[in-house]
């Protein structure tokens, strides 16, 4: 298994550097860290007593890193869950907040574990998903990586802003699906036309 270091630099290469998308309600974004977080922490790095996107435009890859693994991975206490979990949940997490947690303990109750849907990993989740992993981890694994896809396909569904990051101009899958078939084994991966089935709606 990788460490949390090793995921977070994949999740800081996977998000890429400084973007200022009008579409995203996440706002300015350098590695992944969105300029509320860094009002959140305080991050003022041009010294000017306010974070701006200048302050987010200066952040580090080694100082988006550190935040995922502080605020990211141990605040929510993803490190409770079992450890196959940790990538999946812990990207999710960087791209969705707590929906990251909903997501999962939504598909325990899917499964018949009675549980609450609240966003907040306690011992109670965390014992939980070591019992559903129990019947079989990597299946767990998929099943959580198909939910988060869901997720965003009904995303873009109530929001046709949000349709560009999962749908490409092209038709084919955006970076939105593509992230999250990565945590997700081959064979469960959607074919072209499962994905243009899914979108057609859209127009």
């Amino acid at each position: 298994m990788k460490t949390v270091q090793e995921i977070a630099e994949e999740i800081v290469r996977r998000e890429g550097g400084f973007v200022n998308d009008i579409d995203d309600p996440g706002g300015a974004t350098n590695f992944g860290v969105t300029i509320h977080t860094m009002r959140r922490l305080g991050l003022d790095l041009t010294g000017d007593g306010e974070v701006t996107i200048s302050d987010v435009k200066q952040l580090s890859k080694a100082d988006a890193v550190r935040i995922f693994v502080d605020h990211y991975f141990h605040d929510p206490r993803i490190d409770m869950l079992p450890e196959p979990l940790h990538a999946t949940v812990f990207d999710m997490y960087v791209n969705a907040g707590s929906n990251a947690v909903r997501i999962l303990q939504q598909l325990l109750l899917d499964m018949g574990y009675d549980i609450d849907v609240d966003g907040v990993i306690g011992p109670f989740t965390a014992r939980t998903c070591y019992a559903a992993m129990s019947e079989g981890a990597d299946h767990f694994v998929d099943a959580y990586g198909i939910a988060r896809r869901s997720y965003y396909y009904r995303l873009a569904d109530r929001r046709p802003a949000s349709r560009k990051y999962a749908r490409s101009r092209n038709g084919g899958k955006g970076g939105w699906i593509k992230r999250a078939e990565e945590f997700i084994s081959h064979h469960y991966h959607l074919s072209q036309s499962a994905h243009l089935e899914r979108t057609s709606a859209w127009g």
